[in-house]
């Protein structure tokens, strides 16, 4: 069974988080609601999530300010954060966003066809890096627990890498669909740098595995993908 990935948003105007959790709902994930920054970042601080929708006005804490505690916070650096406003001050306003850490600004009121698209993406590219993370800590484990010797034990170990091989095939061709998908609908360049790292990740894994191919003389260290 598949794991649902976790979308926060952050509001505090409760018709607000209303409406989000309405146009969100189709993707059938899991929305967890925060009604003010201090929230949001106890949220953080317990679970992951795959994109945090930021409001930009908030009392107390602001999205500007919330966005800073998230940058700072090694665990959550890089979750992508899609910055929500119902004010337009101009191109200065939108870079603050940008400068905050936003992959994207969106201007209230929104598309909620276009919001759902963008959030849809940010999910698929989570879901594939959780698959590529649970390959490697399966491959790790192996190598870890057994060693060269285990690697090396004939039948098993070619059964093993045949197992490991096509699990990591199926998440490359998904990756590579999910390319060409962005490439057809022109996606903000933050997706597109996500997803090209999310393929470097995939190309140092099949590396990894190709080295212990029988021939190749085993592997002497395996490149984190974390």
């Amino acid at each position: 069974m598949v794991q649902k990935a976790k979308i926060l948003l952050v509001d505090d105007r409760p018709e607000n988080l209303l409406a989000l959790e309405a146009i969100l709902s189709a993707l059938d994930q899991t929305l967890v609601r925060a009604s003010s920054g201090e929230e949001a970042l106890k949220a953080l601080l317990t679970d992951d999530f795959a994109v945090i929708l930021l409001d930009v006005q908030m009392p107390g804490m602001d999205g500007f300010e919330t966005a800073a505690h998230i940058k700072r916070r090694e665990r959550t650096r890089d979750i992508p954060i899609i910055f929500l406003t119902a004010i337009n001050h101009g191109p200065h306003h939108t870079f603050r966003g940008y400068a905050a850490g936003a992959v994207d600004y969106i201007s209230k009121p929104f598309d909620p066809w276009v919001l759902r698209a963008k959030v849809s993406v940010f999910v698929e590219l989570y879901m594939k890096n959780c698959q590529l993370r649970e390959q490697a800590a399966l491959l790790r484990l192996q190598l870890e627990g057994g060693g060269k010797g285990a690697v090396g034990n004939g039948k098993e170990a070619a059964g093993l890498l045949a197992e490991l091989s096509a699990r990591l095939a199926a998440v490359e061709e998904q990756a590579e669909a999910l390319s060409k998908q962005l490439d057809d609908e022109s996606a903000d360049a933050a997706v597109v740098a996500t997803a090209a790292h999310l393929e470097r990740k995939l190309t140092g894994l099949r590396r990894a595995l190709d080295a212990l191919e029988p021939g190749t003389g085993g592997v002497s260290s395996v490149p984190s993908q974390g």
